[in-house]
């Protein structure tokens, strides 16, 4: 596992905790315009990127007239260097595509927040302003092929069926704290993963809300170049549950109900419980 100490101004405190699952293509994924300002980029820091959004969206939700939108879009990109069994190092790329997730995240509050709240923190005017901005055509385009997943409060545990503990893994740390840690695999190895647990969770607990959540994460995963790297990024999070042992729970848990094991399934899920029942419950707190 890499540590590494130069997290800059990544995890601002006093956001709320978000974590997030991307997929990194390789460039011959991308068009040739997007080839040239990806690669434009691929000597830039992943804190540089970190601190630069935390900026922008401190600027946006503190404009005089409410509205939370990005005005223009851009051709930001993260940038991971990852090595292969080999020992020779690919790079891939990330479109932050902050036009159109800012599109989903907007749906998503509104459907969770209806009333006058939801339109005084995204008022009609802000909205219409952000939907003539965007091109119908590449909306929908980036909506089917969308990089980046967030959640909020804590890591959706259909995310930790993944990847493995012993994946390749970076801990960024900053005057002694935990910034974040990255926990990286190829994509074909995130899709067997998925469709393993899927086949145990089918044939032993078909009801679970887990099994419909990895259904929809193998869906997703098909959307890209197979020669992708798929990252788990704990964002802040990690500096409340690291060392973290959830990929290993999940997996253990999903195991022992294939086996009917219900003690070693519920045995796994009080250890997960434990850990992520108070992160989300910070979220809940006035």
């Amino acid at each position: 596992m890499a540590k590494n100490n130069d997290g800059g101004k990544a995890g601002f405190r006093g956001f709320p905790f978000v974590s997030h699952l991307r997929v990194f293509e390789p460039l011959e994924a991308f068009s040739d315009e997007d080839q040239l300002a990806f690669t434009a980029q691929r000597h830039r820091t992943r804190a540089d990127i970190e601190a630069a959004e935390a900026e922008d969206s401190l600027q946006r939700i503190s404009r005089v007239v409410a509205d939370p939108f990005p005005h223009a879009s851009s051709k930001e990109v993260r940038v991971l260097h990852y090595p292969s069994a080999q020992g020779v190092t690919s790079t891939f790329y990330c479109p932050t595509q902050l036009m159109v997730r800012s599109t989903l995240a907007a749906e998503t509050l509104i459907e969770n927040m209806k009333g006058p709240l939801s339109n005084v923190l995204l008022p009609e005017a802000a909205r219409e302003a952000h939907q003539n901005r965007l091109d119908p055509d590449e909306l929908a385009d980036s909506i089917d092929k969308i990089h980046t997943r967030a959640a909020t409060w804590g890591v959706p545990f259909s995310w930790f069926a993944l990847i493995h503990e012993d994946d390749h893994s970076e801990v960024v740390e900053v005057e002694g704290r935990v910034q974040t840690v990255r926990i990286a695999a190829p994509l074909t190895q995130a899709v067997e993963r998925a469709a393993e647990a899927s086949r145990n969770l089918a044939t032993a607990a078909p009801d679970l809300d887990l099994l419909a959540d990895l259904s929809e994460l193998s869906t997703w995963m098909e959307n890209f170049h197979t020669n992708s790297i798929i990252e788990l990024d704990y964002g802040a999070v990690a500096d409340v549950v690291f060392p973290d042992e959830s990929p290993f729970d999940v997996r253990q848990g999903i195991e022992a109900l294939a086996e009917g094991d219900m003690t070693g399934a519920a045995a796994a899920y009080r250890r997960l419980a434990s850990r992520w029942i108070p992160v989300r419950q910070l979220g809940r707190a006035s």
